[in-house]
């Protein structure tokens, strides 16, 4: 039996991650056309707020400070601020004392957690399985399945909408040579998103590599070798950029992440911006300095009595094939960029640092594909406000969070512009700006086009200087 929900929302979300999140904490209270509040609801098939649980490492800190949370760059007022969040745990004179800029991930997902658990209208354990375009009503179906406790059909629904915000995030990526084995149950071969989850069976390997040159990596490879004794630490470290490079992380360099790069990077043609995201990576995909540092440091420190640490660190380095060997081990067949050579290394465990990739809409959106307008690689096009391009005859829009990196740039799935984002949807969608958004966000001036530049107002009137004889 299908429960079917007649009274259409101004806004329905797919997906409760920290963009949507964001989304339904600024949208909270915010009054609509001929209503007192903006109707919303936001689903997501999971029985609760979780946000890469398996990096949740001991010391793993965000790579952006903590006012990148959900509402702050937009309204600082918010109650839903990290600082609200520590006033009402009691916690704001510790967090003053310990002048940390940069939480651990650990308290940013207890954060969304406590405002995910403190929210209304957001549904948790509802699978959307479906999404159409309903011409007759003028409004968009959203079809879900509501899930029991052990993940299993326990009703059918539909509700109707006059919006929708596509929130679904990013799918672990799993190299091609290497996807048969991770999807064996019995070979020890995971992807670093689940890390935790298997970290007593991955400390357990008498060999471990890690493969991929990213922060989780870093990080991954940083634990095991905390976490192994001194001359007997086993470990190999594979990547496939040149070097294992930090993170751009200058101030100049950091304006790559602001709305005014966004919108430039959305205004050059389609060519030039496939072109800019894979030259980009040490932009998003680099080291942070700090993680860099206490990898030597740790690797320094295990020679200090003689010898050297019993691990390898290899960039520059790709895998081909990947095969098992006799029940309990896997053989990497490796080749090296610059030196053109090839070998075999053989492991007992293997953990993927391999990122993540947008998820495909081909199931979910299968009912809108008609109306979707798609560019020369066919993604869908997607406008300056974060708008999908429908055809005409569909009046209603798709709002997309991450997964606009072909159209918005690097700064995409970045933590420090999702309150700006959540709050241009949201000014878009009630056209009334709730939310003013300043004029300009960097220094840098990309691009040759020619802005005004106001000049600051004195703080005081400012008499004029008078030339006395």
């Amino acid at each position: 039996m299908t429960a079917q929900h007649d009274a259409p929302h101004d806004l329905v979300g797919i997906g409760i991650g920290p963009f949507n999140l964001s989304l339904a904490a600024l949208s909270h209270g915010l009054p609509a056309q001929g209503a007192d509040r903006l109707a919303t609801a936001f689903y997501d098939q999971r029985r609760d707020f979780r946000w890469h649980p398996g990096l949740l490492i001991d010391g793993a800190t965000l790579q952006v400070p903590f006012l990148a949370d959900l509402v702050t760059l937009a309204d600082p007022a918010s109650p839903w601020t990290f600082l609200n969040y520590l006033k009402h745990k009691e916690r704001l004179f510790p967090f003053y004392f310990a002048e940390q800029f940069h939480i651990q991930r650990a308290e940013y997902d207890a954060y969304c957690r406590w405002v995910a658990g403190r929210l209304p209208g957001l549904h948790f354990g509802h699978q959307v399985d479906a999404v159409r375009w309903n011409p007759e009503r003028d409004l968009f179906e959203v079809d879900y399945t509501q899930l029991d406790p052990d993940g299993e059909a326990e009703a059918l629904g539909r509700t109707y909408t006059r919006n929708l915000a596509l929130g679904i995030g990013t799918a672990p990526y799993v190299p091609e040579p290497l996807r048969p084995l991770a999807e064996a149950p019995t070979v020890p071969v995971i992807h670093s998103a689940d890390y935790l989850d298997n970290r007593a069976r991955i400390l357990g390997a008498e060999h471990v590599t890690v493969i991929g040159s990213g922060q989780s990596g870093a990080e991954v490879f940083l634990d095991l070798l905390r976490a192994r004794p001194a001359g007997r630490e086993r470990l190999t470290w594979l990547a496939r950029t040149p070097s294992f490079a930090p993170m751009e992380y200058s101030k100049l360099g950091l304006e790559h992440f602001t709305p005014d790069y966004t919108r430039y990077f959305h205004s050059l043609p389609e060519p030039v911006r496939d072109r800019l995201v894979p030259a980009q990576w040490q932009l998003h995909k680099g080291i942070d300095s700090a993680t860099i540092a206490a990898i030597h440091e740790e690797l320094y420190r295990r020679t200090l009595h003689g010898g050297w640490p019993d691990t390898v660190l290899t960039p520059g380095v790709t895998v081909r094939t990947a095969g098992r060997v006799a029940t309990t081990k896997v053989e990497l067949h490796l080749e090296h960029t610059q030196q053109g050579s090839r070998s075999r290394l053989t492991t007992d465990a293997v953990v993927l640092a391999t990122g993540y990739k947008e998820r495909p809409l081909t199931r979910l959106f299968a009912g809108l594909d008609p109306y979707m307008r798609k560019d020369s690689s066919g993604r869908p096009r997607i406008d300056d406000r974060y708008r999908m391009i429908l055809d005409p005859s569909v009046s209603g829009t798709v709002f997309v969070q991450n997964g606009e990196r072909h159209t918005h740039g690097v700064g995409t799935p970045d933590l420090g512009l999702a309150a700006w984002r959540s709050a241009a949807i949201l000014n878009t969608l009630t056209g009334k700006d709730p939310y003013p958004q300043p004029d300009r966000t960097a220094f840098t001036t990309f691009g040759l086009e020619q802005r005004e530049h106001t000049r600051p107002r004195p703080a005081v009137d400012l008499l004029p200087l008078v030339d006395h004889p």
